[in-house]
């Protein structure tokens, strides 16, 4: 929490006057998806709406646009108006799975954003200087390493810190990646005569893979929309060591019930059924408990008992023969030849049930079963 003192005054006079907090979060609809990355810091937003204060979920259309640079080595390519608006659709509705939509505020930041023009975006950026917007890390480093930096994503923090502004923020909630970008909205609104927000910054949550943060753009990420059965299907696949800080960061147990599950594994209990219980805790908060129940009995009956699932994606992809990884891959199996090359080394491809260990075979026309690790199948038709 960044200023922990100035928030305990925001507090004390909020409970004196009765008057709410203004607390916003802002999402940009890079992608169609809320992921479980996400709803650490929506998790604590719930909390403080349930405490009174009005929460302001705020979806990021303009920002989008520029396209956030936090935490990247290049410019990240600018989406277009269509794909923005595309991907925006669905935030509320994704949103409302966590936050009470009653008594939330859904606000779109292309409302002041685009009214300002180039006269009030040339008075905003006076206000900040190019020595304060170089103390940014991710600035920094590509500087000195030589690595293009496009002014345009200097307007991003900009923005971002305006958007507070416009909404009068008492407290702007996000990852710890997004701290600089917090901080300038607190200095924009000292610039513009408001009360200076405070900050509170949740912990990134690790993507299934366990290596980068939960991202849209890696990949590696669940969303909260999904199938109960990808979604359990997902969870199971994280380390036993990642599933901890899944635990920490998702579950709704508390520290003692998570520290007890702890030392029952350390005690010898398998890890796999400790690992169940929280598949079935996120799938039940965002579908139901019979969905998390029949996720469960299809999981097991698919990989401890060897069934090939009945529903599953059918594709038709071009002319025989094709190699199996070019088939993987436009049967969207797997993201690249590479990937592709990888599972079939690690035994993971299997066609008809067949284990698959030819990198050079060529499929004839015809109907295929088509199976990649433990989850992901494909019913691909080849035509002659």
């Amino acid at each position: 929490m960044l200023v922990e003192s100035e928030f305990a005054r925001k507090l004390a006079r909020s409970r004196a006057t009765g008057q709410p907090l203004r607390i916003k979060l802002g999402l940009d609809p890079t992608a169609p998806d809320i992921h479980l990355g996400h709803t650490v810091v929506l998790n604590k937003m719930r909390q403080l709406q349930d405490l009174g204060h009005t929460v302001i979920f705020l979806i990021g259309d303009f920002t989008s646009m520029i396209g956030d640079p936090s935490g990247r080595n290049v410019t990240r390519p600018p989406l277009t108006a269509e794909q923005i608006q595309e991907n925006a659709k669905t935030y509320y509705a994704q949103a409302s799975l966590v936050l009470d939509p009653s008594k939330t505020e859904i606000r779109y930041n292309s409302e002041w954003c685009d009214p300002l023009g180039a006269r009030g975006l040339i008075q905003l950026a006076s206000r900040y200087t190019v020595a304060r917007m170089m103390e940014r890390d991710d600035f920094t480093r590509r500087f000195k390493g030589g690595v293009p930096i496009s002014v345009h994503e200097f307007l991003y923090p900009l923005m971002q810190g305006y958007d507070s502004v416009a909404l009068k923020a008492d407290l702007e909630l996000g990852g710890t990646d997004q701290k600089f970008n917090l901080l300038v909205g607190r200095e924009l609104q000292k610039e513009y005569g408001q009360e200076p927000q405070c900050i509170l910054t949740m912990p990134l949550l690790e993507g299934i893979d366990g290596v980068d943060k939960m991202s849209k753009s890696k990949g590696n990420y669940i969303g909260i929309s999904e199938t109960p059965d990808s979604m359990f299907g997902k969870i199971m696949s994280i380390s036993d060591t990642l599933m901890w800080r899944y635990y920490e960061l998702l579950s709704f147990r508390s520290m003692d019930e998570i520290a007890l599950l702890q030392k029952q594994v350390r005690d010898g209990a398998n890890p796999r059924d400790t690992k169940v219980l929280l598949a079935q805790e996120i799938v039940a908060r965002f579908h139901s408990q019979q969905d998390a129940h029949d996720a469960l009995a299809r999981f097991e009956a698919r990989f401890r008992d060897g069934i090939i699932p009945e529903d599953m994606p059918e594709v038709q992809i071009g002319a025989a023969p094709m190699g199996i990884l070019k088939v993987l891959r436009e049967a969207g199996l797997v993201a690249s030849a590479s990937e592709a090359q990888r599972n079939i080394e690690q035994r993971g491809v299997r066609i008809d049930g067949d284990r698959i260990e030819d990198k050079g075979l060529q499929l004839q026309a015809g109907t295929y079963v088509v199976q990649v690790g433990k989850r992901k199948f494909a019913r691909v038709t080849l035509n002659a």
